[in-house]
């Protein structure tokens, strides 16, 4: 099968079919060690923190190499890199579960790491490359991301206590191996459509990109702090603070409603992107993420409920928002890097969340946990304004586009 040989309306639809399914797999797969790690610590003997460090690695390969994967993405070809993906993850799921001690699984978790990063840039570009409706078909992708991170605990719990905590890895490595072999026999080629439609994502020109991308690097750091600031904190949050006494496992069902909520969030603004202007959404949107997190600092109960179902709507829709905007801003050759720019930044800034969150806790409990991160929140909707106001000002600027 050549690309001649394969429309480009058939070519587009399997190239997303395959792009939405690593997604999902990209976030499930990076989750697996998480749940597992309780298996392994009761088989080997070794101790909870000691076994879950390990996996530090993963989680900084994680955001450090999104950068060079798109980079590598723009030069080798994105189909040849999402199939490294697939393979490469499958490959580093067998090989972590041949692990037998902490070196074997810091070695693997590493590589594991190193091939997760290679999705966002990689993927993103792909999936802006070959939208029919580019708002829409971002929601449906950013939803199936969503549904793999939570599914993973589930899942592998289950395939944990029914086969052993190296079925946890095995089969989803089996599945990402052949994913790649059916991606490699059905999409021949990158296939870039051209033809001019709204699917094809045209640049937005602009006379002053250097001053958008400065204010967008802002949003998306600060954007980063408050999605892990809240998400990470949200179960022991309701359990600290809803003011109601819950078990274990209906608490937990509660924050995954609250994740649903999330879900939903992005398919809707999916729709909204493809009938308003960004900057305006991105403005809107940003508003009601310290609007959010001030509400649930300050209360308890409902109220703080209400907080966080408005922060979870504010930051999960941003995502969809960011990388539309990275589509209609970005020439489509640079697109790659730019995503591996835009993940670099907002995964590897977010991953001092962890310990800040442990040390304001102790000092001053939740309320100073939601206060800090309604403070990062104000940074992205200043820098979501400062967006508008630059975009806005097109005063003679060309109206050829960039692509």
């Amino acid at each position: 099968m050549t690309l001649a040989t394969i429309s480009p309306e058939t070519l587009s639809r399997r190239t997303l079919l395959f792009v939405n399914a690593a997604h999902a797999l990209d976030h499930y797969v990076l989750l697996i060690y998480p749940t597992a790690v309780i298996a392994i610590a009761a088989q080997t003997g070794l101790g909870y923190g000691a076994l879950i460090g390990l996996a530090t690695g993963a989680f900084v390969a994680f955001g450090l190499c999104s950068l060079p994967m798109g980079w590598l993405g723009d030069r080798l070809g994105r189909r040849t890199m999402l199939a490294a993906f697939f393979l490469g993850y499958g490959l580093a799921c067998l090989g972590v579960a041949t692990a037998n001690g902490p070196t074997g699984f810091a070695v693997w978790l590493l590589v594991l790491g190193i091939a997760s990063a290679i999705y966002h840039p990689v993927g993103s570009a792909m999936l802006v490359s070959h939208a029919r409706r580019l708002g829409r078909d971002l929601g449906t992708n950013a939803v199936c991301g969503n549904l793999g991170s939570a599914s993973a605990a589930g899942a592998t719990a289950a395939l944990a206590a029914g086969f052993g905590w190296r079925a946890a890895f095995v089969v989803p490595g089996l599945v990402c191996l052949a994913l790649g072999a059916a991606f490699l026999a059905l999409v021949p080629g990158d296939g870039e459509r051209r033809d001019g439609r709204a699917g094809a994502a045209p640049t937005i020109p602009q006379r002053r990109p250097l001053a958008l991308l400065a204010v967008f690097a802002v949003a998306v750091v600060a954007g980063g702090m408050t999605f892990n600031l809240t998400t990470i904190s949200l179960p022991k949050v309701l359990d600290e603070r809803l003011g109601i006494e819950l078990p274990l496992v209906l608490m937990g069902a509660l924050a995954t409603l609250v994740f649903v909520f999330g879900a939903l969030i992005q398919w809707l603004m999916g729709r909204l992107v493809d009938r308003l202007s960004l900057p305006t959404i991105f403005v809107g949107l940003a508003v009601l993420q310290p609007a959010g997190l001030a509400l649930a600092a300050a209360t308890q109960g409902l109220a703080l409920l209400l907080g966080l179902l408005l922060t979870v709507a504010a930051i999960y829709g941003q995502v969809v928002v960011n990388d539309a905007m990275v589509a209609r801003y970005v020439p489509a050759r640079h697109r790659a890097t730019a995503f591996g720019v835009r993940y670099c930044l907002g995964f590897t800034a977010s991953g001092f969340v962890v310990p800040m969150i442990a040390l304001m806790h102790d000092r001053g409990g939740f309320g100073l946990v939601l206060g800090a991160a309604a403070l990062c929140g104000l940074a992205v909707w200043l820098a979501a304004l400062a967006f508008y106001l630059l975009a806005s000002d097109r005063r003679g600027e060309s109206t050829v586009p960039a692509e």
